[in-house]
């Protein structure tokens, strides 16, 4: 098992960082460091023989967690941030349609289930729970934060 990153190595978080209960002073599934940040590799060592471990200093959060590889990747490597986290609500902002039919309306209310990250041409898409167990696949342009002004917009067009 060789690590892709050394010590002294700038990385970004691709996933969202909780606290297994192992951080310090802070409440299991806390949220330690959000996706996107960056900071440094200081040492690099195993769990349960068979997992990288690489301990990171995320200079402006002020904390050092451990992370997987898979979490992982160079600071100068692409990126593009997203707009909306898992459980976050938002609403849409047009009707969307599966087929012809508009399976939601414009204005409704829903929660991120999962962040879809594709470095494809498409961008940053979500699944997104519309109730009723309904999951349609939504790119970020069609989303506004709910409880927002630009969502207040979007329902006083209604």
């Amino acid at each position: 098992m060789l690590p892709q990153f050394e010590y002294g190595d700038e990385v970004r978080l691709i996933r969202n960082v909780r606290n297994d209960g192992t951080y310090p002073g802070m409440d299991t599934g806390a949220l330690l460091i959000r996706r996107g940040a960056v900071g440094c590799v200081y040492d690099v060592g195993t769990y349960l023989q068979d997992q990288l471990i690489y301990r990171v200093h995320f200079l402006n959060e002020g904390r050092t967690v451990g992370c997987r590889e898979e979490e992982l990747i160079l600071a100068s490597a692409p990126w593009i941030p997203n707009l909306f986290e898992f459980r976050d609500n938002v609403i849409a902002t047009r009707s969307l349609a599966v087929r012809g039919q508009v399976l939601v309306t414009r204005g409704q209310l829903g929660s991120i289930m999962k962040v879809l990250r594709d470095e494809s041409e498409l961008g940053i898409q979500y699944h997104v729970h519309f109730g009723d167990g309904l999951v349609l696949q939504v790119p970020e342009q069609s989303l506004v934060m709910a409880e927002t002004e630009a969502a207040m917009e979007v329902l006083d067009e209604l």
